[in-house]
């Protein structure tokens, strides 16, 4: 089901005509299971053909769609989104801009159609893209100001936390808690915030996938854009990006690439350079993004039994994939608070070898790269509280 809303053929060309936009024909998008979707042709349109996506949202309030419209009108013109139309019929006094048409107290969006697919496997190049493009994002949402105004209100993750979590195995809610504590002892106030996508897994990107020839044509869904930390905005996007989830047939396996993490933050990093406290958090954060979508999962599940939500339509994606996703990246951050880096002179005959320690690789090589004779210099790591 895909249309809740039913609308004729002369309501469609009235509200077209009112984006400037000649209407031909709607024809019903069966994939949506939120709000009524149709792809409309237009009399310039060939046959088979359409031009733009109609939405009738059934459950936002239209002032939510608005500020999302004004999002997406800031990024047009420097990523592939797909801007919602302005209004023509405001009269010549009007200097602001509107995109939503008001309907039995539902939102209306007209917008261009995308080119592209949803990959099914992403490319180191395509994790190095997709990091410039969200650090463009990033960068270009600084413009509206007080970010606070265009952003949708963050869940409160910790009332999901603390009603499924008594629901828990000990082992879970323990590595859920143990994450959960070591986000809120990061320097968050030092971490840069502003407005973030929060949901940019690859199945919200479009991309032509021409072997060899991979690039991004469209980003999708800024229905949940809020102010929060970039670095959590970076640690969710990763977490999709740089994680193959294998099918049920390949008993739903979670393989994390960090040479795809390693692509992805190059690429980042071409736009908006991460500063040295969003580098010491990314592991943490990392493992909070996927207890996130843990609780997020959890969450789904919980609304359709008390709601007695059923049917084809319903799809619940497994929790127990994020679960241990968010396992796989504690492990890290476990393992980095018990190892050192040491910086140690190669020449034995040295009065003191040790020229520093170091609690990352990252910082070690930094300090190595100062010295006049780094190459008489080499990194060693140790685990603490072991032998060497």
């Amino acid at each position: 089901m895909s249309v809740y809303t039913q609308l004729t053929d002369d309501q469609f060309a009235a509200f077209c005509q009112r984006f400037g936009v000649s209407f031909a024909r709607a024809i019903p998008i069966t994939q949506g299971i939120k709000n009524s979707n149709w792809f409309i042709q237009t009399t310039d349109d060939v046959d088979g053909a359409h031009s733009y996506v109609f939405t009738l949202f059934e459950e936002r309030p239209p002032e939510d769609i608005e500020k999302m419209a004004i999002i997406l009108n800031q990024l047009d013109g420097k990523l592939p989104v797909a801007a919602p139309l302005a209004l023509l019929d405001l009269g010549a006094d009007s200097a602001e801009k509107f995109y939503v048409i008001r309907y039995d107290n539902k939102a209306i969006t007209l917008v261009p159609c995308l080119a592209g697919s949803h990959p099914q496997q992403t490319t180191q190049a395509m994790c190095h893209e997709i990091g410039a493009a969200l650090a463009m994002l990033h960068e270009t949402l600084q413009a509206l100001q007080p970010a606070e105004e265009y952003g949708v209100p963050l869940y409160p993750w910790n009332e999901v936390r603390d009603r499924e979590r008594q629901f828990m195995p000990a082992d879970e809610a323990k590595l859920m808690s143990d994450i959960w504590r070591a986000y809120s002892d990061l320097p968050l106030a030092t971490l840069p915030k502003g407005l973030c996508h929060l949901d940019m897994f690859a199945d919200n990107t479009l991309w032509n996938l021409q072997v060899g020839e991979e690039r991004l044509t469209g980003l999708l869904d800024f229905t949940e854009v809020s102010v929060e930390h970039y670095v959590m905005d970076i640690a969710i996007t990763i977490n999709d990006f740089c994680t193959t989830w294998g099918d049920a047939e390949q008993g739903e396996s979670v393989n994390f690439d960090r040479s795809k993490m390693a692509a992805f933050l190059q690429g980042y990093e071409s736009k908006r350079i991460l500063g040295e406290d969003e580098k010491r958090a990314l592991p943490v954060m990392l493992a909070k993004a996927a207890v996130i979508f843990w609780l997020l999962r959890l969450n789904v599940i919980h609304y359709n039994r008390t709601e007695g939500r059923t049917g084809d339509n319903i799809m619940v994606k497994n929790p127990d994939l994020m679960k241990r996703l968010a396992a796989y990246h504690w492990s890290h951050v476990e393992k980095a608070q018990n190892t050192v880096f040491m910086l140690l002179a190669i020449d034995n005959k040295t009065e003191n070898p040790i020229a520093g320690v170091f609690s990352n690789i990252t910082q070690a090589e930094q300090a190595r790269d100062k010295l006049s004779n780094s190459s008489d210099f080499v990194i060693k790591e140790y685990t603490l509280d072991q032998l060497a």
